[in-house]
């Protein structure tokens, strides 16, 4: 399969529409954009690929292709340029299959041939359950992956008959399995079953609540940083700053969600993202495709910032402290670029950490994401 072949699966964008046949200034990003319209771009010196996929049946027959990704890339395109060494590229809108497979088909050949050529793809969904398509890629390429889902649910609800509502089942559990981690982010206690979550506890995945993020929302880049597949359902945001929402009025703010997928571009493994959940009929003003556009932003001023950080290997870029708790031997590591944190596991590894680890292990504590990662290995 070839990028002329996937082709095939794509609608290219309408520009004039984007930018209400006014074009764009030098200055925003619609103008620094390779854009699929009247031909496909070459794309070969692109890191970031944007797809948009507005496939919604799994949210319910009654819903159809909806024009999220257009909405979205309407505000995106208006925001100002500030990231010059970040080359971004648009392929436009996977086609509506005949049946929703259809759909996850198509999406899961695009996305794979992009993984295959080292592209960081961002998907604009779509119900929440396309991150099956965005998982199927790596199945596709039989590669274990580290997922994180930023969620105000946990989508393991077997009562619902809704893909959008249990697709982690499928995800998690099915066979062969190519999940090596899942971390949830963001979810709210009165919306999810106490047994869902002993479950998800024994299989050693971390659940993190939305007061325990806001909290300390710096804790999530190392829960992030080791990741590949990110999956963002906007049910995560306020109602507040994203109308869309109609789930939950409570959650992230904005600004957490900028954050967050500021995290998730500061991993140089992250290598594809969804946001999904936006559904234009239900906003207001267009607040939540404005929203998910300055997520988008921040995605990219991610990227832009991780191309500042060394190589763990080499150590002369980073701070080094030996430490010795609970007998046992360990050493963390402080990037002098950046000041993100790493600790050395019981099998020798480097993991992402953060300050507030360095210091419980100060104390001759053992931090709980030292044990969690033993208790997995």
């Amino acid at each position: 399969m070839s990028l002329q072949t996937t082709v095939d699966f794509l609608e290219p964008i309408n520009l004039a529409y984007l930018s209400n046949d006014e074009g764009f200034r030098d200055t925003q990003i619609g103008k620094h954009i390779l854009v699929h319209d009247e031909e496909f771009p070459d794309i070969s010196q692109a890191e970031m690929v944007i797809i948009g996929c507005g496939e919604m049946r799994g949210n319910g027959l009654e819903y159809d292709n909806s024009s999220s990704p257009d909405e979205i890339r309407k505000e995106f395109y208006k925001l100002f340029h500030w990231h010059n060494n970040v080359h971004v590229a648009d392929v436009g809108n996977v086609k509506k299959g005949a049946s929703l497979q259809d759909t996850y088909a198509a999406l899961q050949t695009v996305v794979t041939e992009l993984l295959e050529q080292n592209k960081k793809v961002v998907i604009l969904g779509g119900s929440h359950d396309i991150t099956m398509a965005q998982y199927g890629a790596y199945v596709s390429m039989e590669k274990l992956v580290e997922a994180v889902c930023v969620d105000a649910a946990i989508d393991l609800n077997m009562d619902s008959v809704l893909l959008a509502d249990n697709f982690l089942m499928d995800m998690l559990t099915s066979e062969p399995n190519f999940v090596k981690h899942y971390t949830h982010i963001g979810f709210q206690s009165f919306l999810c079953h106490p047994h869902m979550l002993e479950t998800i506890d024994k299989l050693r995945f971390d659940c993190y609540r939305v007061g325990t993020v806001r909290d300390n929302i710096d804790e999530m880049e190392p829960a992030i940083r080791n990741s590949n597949l990110f999956s963002f359902d906007i049910s995560a945001i306020q109602y507040a700053h994203a109308p869309a929402n109609k789930l939950t009025p409570n959650g992230f703010t904005g600004e957490d969600a900028c954050k967050l997928m500021q995290f998730a571009g500061l991993s140089k493994s992250v290598n594809t993202v969804g946001i999904y959940g936006y559904y234009p009929a239900n906003d207001v003003e267009g607040l939540t495709a404005k929203q998910i556009s300055h997520m988008l932003w921040y995605y990219m001023d991610g990227i832009y910032k991780s191309k500042m950080e060394a190589d763990i290997d080499n150590k002369d870029q980073f701070n080094e402290y030996s430490l010795v708790l609970s007998d046992i031997d360990t050493v963390f590591l402080q990037s002098k670029k950046t000041g993100r944190w790493w600790m050395k596991a019981h099998d020798g590894k480097f993991i992402p950490c953060s300050k507030k680890d360095y210091l419980t292990a100060s104390n001759n504590d053992i931090p709980e994401r030292w044990m969690r990662y033993a208790e997995r290995s």
